[in-house]
């Protein structure tokens, strides 16, 4: 009972006691919760559950799907351990299983892929240095970390990576050296042909000197041996551990072909055996060529994980070194690392702004696709905020620094995606359960096979080795644990190219199964930014005349709407005239003196308390309205002289993105606190299928609850601050906009840009991401489950041939190379347009 504990969450979102007992069945139902109850004073939920069952992301799941927020207890401290060592699902599960022993832990999750084990720990009971020994003492190795920033320790891993790869090579280029003479001369001279053996000297030909023949492999053998000593330190510590993995049983099956050789050999020296039949009986070459091909398949797979991981290292490419900071009046150039809140930051241009900040002297453009993806650069004069990595086009500014490290905009994005990269799908878990039981079981099959061949099968000692080499050799699990973790990496990368953000391997997965999705309508479907749609006059009044009047009246204003009339003033560069007297009439407008003329601007009550006619565009007035914009009178003196309409218009993809959510069957609806002639002239227009009008926010998520409780999937799409409790509620919460530090927090995707054509794109991205999973998984299943009963000689007992070895040592680097060869095709993906 070691593994049963007692933790205390804090629970958000509950408001009676019936939502403390919807959160407690929620909890209840998951296999390993032993009890829970919830204290609604001080909105905790106390569950003792079993951590080798139960992890924190499946309780706060379960939490969620009943509607509340399940929150880490503020007592947890996180780490991220880079781990070295590992090759294989059952190494993670070692290391798993060793950590999770200690008191304190509350969960650990070790990915292979991205080599990185993130334990959250009672910091009042367990050291950082008990975590790091544990590790160790498994067999594998705690990297070190450089302290001072993110991009040096990528650098650092990117190096410790090329020392590796290189190591690797030199390895696999001495195994293979002294491997190619070992086959020549241990299967030469039985190899047929049509001009007989292959030739060999006669001082090694096992016919006349069999000894000498013997001698001449283990000279060759074990500088192989040596090249894959790792196989055997690290395989017989996780066998000593009891968490036997890949190389336990690379070591134990390499090692058994040597010593039963090496006492072939003795007995041949021992006996004086001049010539006979018993170098059939040496297995150097099969140990020899099964490490030389492991070792070559460990080459490959290195070069192709890291290919995975390029997405990371985009990111960090695009933030500048140094900074150029005024300090005492001087400019003065420094490393990025020692940039601090409140610096002075001076940026000229053609570069690369280091950090967060706020503009306080100079005007330029600034290019931020790296953040939005919009291509056109972005005005900024005092006030305006930039972003670190972003690049100043034309002008030379000075801005304080407001964010720095790892509170940049650019910091956060690259964390979002290394946490995604790091944390495991639902799916993962099917391959780390098979992945725990399946070294031991294979040790098992390989002894017991061995042991029926030679015993009821009546064959010898050669005949059961190769039994037992073959099966340990062919089963290794390489492909099993590299299936899930290679494709959510270059899946979650794939994203961040694509100015998609994904937080997890749970988003990836399962976005694939959304039937719904709802739309936030303002800033969303919608620009967010009211905008001059029509300008409709009477009595033959000049249009650009009526705009200026408008604009200029509107100059004082604060309103939403008359700032849309200013800002389209100032892009037809009317000019303004000068406002004599402003007077602001509250729910109704504005009353001002221009040119000598009273003017009045506003909505239809100020038209008719003033007791002025719309005369002949009162129909003209309902139509805009119906089509969902808002009509702004202006009267000049006691006339109307026109109708300037303002609307929020729908941005350019929308229509698009509905249409494509529409062709993959999924049901689109819209809500919005708007009232409902305006949301249903927007949903026309785009094709919405279902509107949710004049909902206020705080009941946003009661409707994402509304559609679930029909059996439905849902998604929602909001801004991210607004809609947080919706994007919460929602099975999957996709915020749409510049990646707030709230729409982070309450969404499962980020989308950088504004395009509402993301959407799709994500949901493509998840199936592609599921259908590479799985088409992983299922050959890594499929080759374990063909390869195995042929190493075991089913095949040889209905008169087919038995596997050699060597055959099963390349089909089982080829198996690893060829899983992480497929995810790598995800590289290929293309977003939708």
């Amino acid at each position: 009972m070691n593994n049963i504990v007692k933790r205390s969450y804090k629970v958000t979102g509950m408001t009676c006691s019936a939502c403390g007992k919807a959160a407690e069945r929620a909890v209840k139902k998951i296999d390993g919760v032993v009890s829970q109850s919830v204290n609604m004073a001080t909105e905790k939920i106390n569950i003792e559950y079993d951590k080798n069952k139960v992890s924190f992301e499946e309780l706060q799941n379960a939490v969620k799907k009943a509607g509340y927020n399940l929150l880490e207890d503020v007592s947890y401290s996180k780490i991220d351990f880079k781990i070295g060592g590992m090759t294989c699902a059952s190494c993670a599960k070692a290391i798993e299983r060793a950590v999770n022993k200690l008191d304190g832990i509350q969960s650990i999750n070790v990915n292979v892929a991205t080599e990185k084990a993130t334990i959250s720990y009672d910091s009042s009971k367990l050291k950082l240095t008990a975590i790091r020994n544990t590790i160790e003492k498994a067999g594998y190795k705690v990297l070190e970390k450089s302290t001072t920033s993110k991009s040096n320790n990528v650098d650092e891993d990117k190096l410790r990576k090329e020392k590796e790869m290189k190591t690797l090579f030199i390895k696999f280029l001495v195994a293979v050296g002294f491997s190619i003479p070992l086959f020549y001369i241990a299967m030469g001279p039985m190899v047929p042909s049509p001009i007989g053996p292959w030739p060999v000297p006669d001082i090694i030909n096992p016919m006349t000197n069999s000894l000498n023949y013997a001698l001449i492999q283990i000279v060759l053998v074990i500088p192989v041996m040596i090249a894959g000593n790792k196989f055997y330190t690290n395989g017989f510590k996780a066998l000593i551990n009891k968490s036997p993995n890949m190389d336990s049983l690379v070591a134990i099956g390499t090692l058994a072909a040597f010593l039963y050789s090496l006492y072939t050999t003795v007995q041949m020296a021992t006996t004086n055996m001049v010539a006979g039949h018993e170098h059939h009986q040496l297995y150097y070459e099969s140990a020899g060529i099964i490490i030389a091909l492991i070792l070559l398949g460990k080459y490959l797979e290195s070069r192709s994980k890291g290919k995975t991981s390029e997405a990371i290292k985009k990111l960090m490419g695009l933030q500048p070194k140094t900074a150029i900071v005024i300090k005492s009046g001087k400019e003065i150039e420094i490393p990025i690392e020692e940039v601090e809140v409140g610096d002075v930051i001076i940026v000229k241009p053609g570069s690369k702004i280091p950090v967060d900040g706020i503009v306080i002297e100079g005007h330029t453009s600034v290019d931020e696709s790296m953040l939005t993806g919009e291509s056109i650069p972005v005005e900024k004069s005092v006030g305006d905020k930039v972003t670190g990595a972003s690049i100043n086009k034309n002008g030379s500014i000075k801005f304080k620094a407001e964010k720095v490290g790892a509170d940049t905009a650019l910091s956060q994005i690259i964390k979002l995606v290394e946490d995604a990269q790091g944390k495991k799908a639902p799916i993962a878990k099917l391959a780390d359960t098979v992945s725990g039981y399946f070294v031991p079981t294979v040790i098992t099959i390989a002894v017991v096979t061995a042991l029926l061949w030679f015993t009821v099968g009546g064959k010898g000692v050669e005949f059961a080795l190769t039994i037992f080499i073959s099966v340990l050799v062919i089963a290794c699990p390489c492909a099993l644990g590299l299936a899930t973790p290679t494709a959510i990496m270059v899946g979650t990368g794939k994203g961040a190219e694509n100015g998609i953000l994904i937080k997890g391997g749970e988003a990836l997965e399962l976005a694939h199964k959304i039937d719904t999705i709802i739309f936030d309508k303002t800033g969303t479907i919608t620009e967010g930014k009211p905008k001059v749609t029509d300008i409709v006059v009477t009595n033959n009044i000049d249009k650009d005349y009526l705009l200026k009047i408008a604009a200029s009246a509107e100059k004082g204003s604060e309103h939403p709407l008359g700032e849309a009339i200013v800002r389209f003033g100032e892009q037809k560069n009317i000019g303004f005239m000068k406002v004599e007297k402003f007077k602001a009439i509250p729910g109704h407008g504005i009353e001002v003196t221009i040119d000598n003329k009273n003017v009045l601007l506003g909505n239809k009550k100020l038209m008719d308390d003033r007791k002025i006619s719309l005369g002949n565009l009162s129909n003209k007035s309902d139509e805009l309205a119906m089509q969902g914009k808002t009509p702004m009178y202006i009267a000049l003196g006691n006339e109307l002289g026109g109708i300037i309409a303002v609307a929020d218009v729908v941005k350019e993809s929308s229509k698009r993105a509905i249409d494509k959510l529409h062709s993959m069957g999924i049901k689109v609806a819209m809500v919005t606190g708007d009232n409902k002639k305006t949301a249903d002239a927007i949903a026309k227009e785009v094709g919405i299928d279902i509107v949710l009008a004049e909902v206020l926010p705080q009941d946003k998520s009661n409707e994402v609850k509304k559609l679930q409780q029909q059996g439905k999937f849902v998604a929602m799409v909001g801004d991210g601050i607004n809609d947080a409790p919706a994007l919460a509620q929602a099975d999957i919460g996709i915020a749409i906009g510049s990646g707030t530090d709230v729409a982070m927090e309450s969404a499962d995707i980020v989308l950088m840009r504004s395009d509402l054509m993301d959407v799709p794109t994500a949901i493509k991205l998840s199936k592609e991401t599921i259908k590479n999973i799985k088409q992983n998984l299922f050959w890594a299943f499929a080759y374990n489950t063909v390869g195995i009963p042929v190493a075991a000689g089913v095949l040889y007992m209905f008169g087919g041939t038995l596997l050699n070895p060597m055959l099963a040592a390349a089909a089982m680097s080829l198996s690893s190379v060829s899983v992480i060869t497929n995810a790598l095709r995800l590289k290929g993906f293309r977003a939708y347009k």
